[in-house]
Parts: C-alpha cells; sequence; structure tokens
C-alpha cells in the first residue's frame, strides 16, 4: 500500500466534508418536500430514505429521526426568512417608505422562498421547531412594532393605532393573504391572479395605516 502523503490527507478530509454536506442538504431537501406535501407526519426517517434513495441509516447519521429533520427544515427556512427580511429593516427613510419596503421583502419572500414562508407562517407540528419559529417572529414582530411606534410618535402613521396590536394585525393580514396568492387550486377564483391580489391588499393595507386629513 502506497502511503498518503501529508498534502494529501487534507484534501481528502476535505472532500469527505463536503460529500457529507451534501448528503445532508440532499435529505433536509427531502425533507422539506414530504413536509409540504404532507405535513409533519409525512416526514419520516423511512420515508425521507425511500425518496432520497439512500439508506435508513444514512438518514439517522446525517440527520436523525422525524423531530431532527423538522427542525433542520425549520432551522433552514428561519436561516432564510432572518437574511431576507433583515435587508428590509437595515435601510433609512420616511416610516412609510420602510414600511412598504418590509412588506414588499416580505412578499418577495413569499413567492422566492414559497417553502421558508410556509414553514415560517405554519410551523411543523413539533415543540423544539415551534419554539425556534416563534423566537423569530418575536424578533420580526418587535422590529415591525418599534417602526410603527416610530411612526405614531413622528405623526406619519395614524395617531390611534397601537403599535403592537398594528404589527401583529399587519402580519396576520400578510400571512393569510399570502397563504391565498401562493394557492394554484379552487380557493383563489382563477379571476384573481397572485400580482392582483398583493397589489389590493397592500393598497387597503396602507390606507389604514396612513394618517387622515380632517
Amino acid at each position: 500500500m502506497v502511503p498518503q502523503s501529508k498534502s494529501e490527507a487534507p484534501r481528502m478530509s476535505t472532500r469527505m466534508q463536503r460529500r457529507v454536506a451534501e448528503m445532508r442538504t440532499r435529505i433536509v431537501d427531502v425533507a422539506e418536500t414530504l413536509l409540504l406535501e404532507g405535513g409533519a407526519q409525512a416526514v419520516t426517517a423511512e420515508m425521507v430514505a425511500q425518496r432520497a434513495d439512500v439508506s435508513l441509516q444514512t438518514v439517522y447519521n446525517r440527520v436523525g429521526g422525524q423531530q431532527a429533520l423538522l427542525l433542520a427544515v425549520a432551522e433552514r427556512a428561519l436561516e432564510q426568512t432572518r437574511e431576507f427580511m433583515q435587508t428590509a429593516y437595515d435601510g433609512d427613510g420616511p416610516v412609510d417608505e420602510r414600511l412598504r419596503r418590509v412588506g414588499e421583502t416580505y412578499i418577495r419572500l413569499a413567492f422566492d422562498w414559497p417553502q421558508a414562508f410556509k414553514i415560517f407562517a405554519n410551523p411543523p407540528e413539533d415543540p423544539e421547531s415551534i419554539e425556534k419559529i416563534a423566537a423569530l417572529a418575536t424578533e420580526q414582530h418587535r422590529q415591525l412594532t418599534d417602526l410603527i411606534s416610530e411612526g405614531v410618535d413622528t405623526g406619519e402613521l395614524a395617531a390611534g393605532l397601537h403599535p403592537e396590536s398594528a404589527a401583529t394585525a399587519l402580519w396576520g393580514m400578510l400571512n393569510g393573504m399570502l397563504s391565498v396568492a401562493l394557492r394554484t387550486d379552487a380557493m383563489r377564483p382563477d379571476t384573481v391572479t397572485p400580482e392582483s391580489l398583493v397589489a389590493t391588499a397592500s393598497a387597503i393595507i396602507e390606507t389604514g395605516l396612513r394618517t387622515r386629513s380632517n
């Protein structure tokens, strides 16, 4: 047997690490698809192994059982959501412009990353997954509440708004509207396109937030 040179060992280790990471990504991809197709009960290690065409032991070695699979999917969705949304809050400008940017970014998240949006809006029925997603929801809610509070204080938004209630209402309305917009069945009428639904809902929300002149 020819001994490995010192320079070959790190390269082999890197290749192995890359293969392990690629296999984990593949398994989580399959788990995410199963979750969206059939809910949390569909995400079993056995079904993931079958769909990914790998051994059951590989699924357990790279990720774990059902709870670990659900958590891995949720963590991926959380990271995508956090990175996507933070860009909207980082900019400057009047409150109404920043609110519009936050809304547009969340809408873009739903259409560009529908899996992440669906998991964030409707977490899998797994306590640890729900806890982590709730933590991100709390973080997003606080940022939105602070922005609305700033607008009320500066007179840019209606004086009667309760910032925390308004933030909760906005989050709920956007989630409901986007859930319908993403549907491709009879729950969204054929005459209502996703674009027209989003535009109409956004106009109604903006009108309700603005100050009213006498």
